[in-house]
């Protein structure tokens, strides 16, 4: 009998942690300090977006400043593998080869990893983040770096290995986004177009592209063609939630851009996707 009271106690206990696992906010490691973006004013709205509704929880990591001496670079070590999603908001420095070595086991692992607007600018040169962003804009790519990815006029996904820089962008404007999965946990219910606030619609983007599927696009009226707007990438084990939007604070203050940015962390760790749209959604 004590026997059996011990098995259910367990067993309750067990259950009670499971579902408190389950309820608990997801721990998201934001990474910043350098940029060619402000980062000191999105940083904030990209915390306050995550965790307004309770269901994340954000630890800031800022790395040293440009020119730092390696000792600096010693002490700021993110451990990735203490959180449930890494997202970057970084776009500077190549980190030390022990962290760069860090962030391909923790995603190749079955890490989730983030990235927004100009962290696709980051790291041109190293392989492994092409491969685990998809696609990624200036740092010296060209078409060594892989193909142009982007929707033709009638809908077909183009891969395109002409000679080229990777990464451009037109004047700041209000645009539309087109969903081309909307049967995606990340987009299903947002309208099939709707209107993004302000922001640099950057093109040309180029990378391996060997594991992208583009769920939106926007058209540039720079490039004259529909370019991806919100990717997802599988990487080894992991998943990556990759999106070019947001170039400024008032960029991710739009509603859309924040309901993005909350289904596709939560899709990148979880794999579903539990969050719904905003009342306020655009149109």
């Amino acid at each position: 009998m004590k026997f059996t009271f011990s098995i259910l106690l367990v067993t309750l206990h067990a259950s009670f942690s499971f579902a408190h696992a389950k309820n608990a906010p997801i721990r998201v490691l934001l990474l910043d300090g350098q940029n060619n973006h402000n980062w000191k004013a999105t940083t904030p709205v990209l915390v306050e977006a995550l965790q307004k509704e309770g269901a994340f929880e954000v630890i800031v990591s800022t790395s040293p400043p440009k020119k730092s001496d390696p000792a600096a670079w010693k002490k700021w070590n993110p451990v990735f593998k203490d959180f449930d999603v890494t997202l970057s908001n970084y776009n500077g420095e190549l980190w030390p080869d022990k962290l760069c070595a860090n962030l391909v086991d923790y995603v190749k692992g079955g890490g989730a990893f983030v990235v927004v607007h100009a962290a696709n600018n980051a790291f041109g040169k190293w392989p492994e983040y092409n491969r685990m962003i998809g696609l990624g804009g200036w740092g010296g790519r060209n078409e060594k770096s892989g193909p142009y990815l982007y929707f033709d006029d009638i809908g077909k996904l183009v891969r395109d290995p002409r000679p080229g820089r990777g990464g451009s962008h037109g004047p700041q404007s209000e645009f539309k986004v087109t969903l081309r999965d909307e049967g995606h946990p990340i987009t299903k219910g947002m309208p099939k177009v709707w209107m993004h606030a302000k922001d640099e619609l950057y093109d040309s983007l180029r990378g391996p592209a060997e594991e992208v599927t583009v769920l939106a696009t926007a058209y540039s009226e720079k490039s004259k063609r529909h370019e991806p707007m919100i990717m997802t990438i599988s990487y080894g084990e992991g998943r990556v939630f990759h999106t070019p939007m947001g170039h400024a604070d008032y960029s991710m203050k739009c509603v859309g851009f924040q309901d993005t940015l909350r289904r596709g962390t939560e899709w990148a760790f979880r794999g579903k996707v539990s969050l719904g749209l905003s009342a306020d959604f655009p149109k």
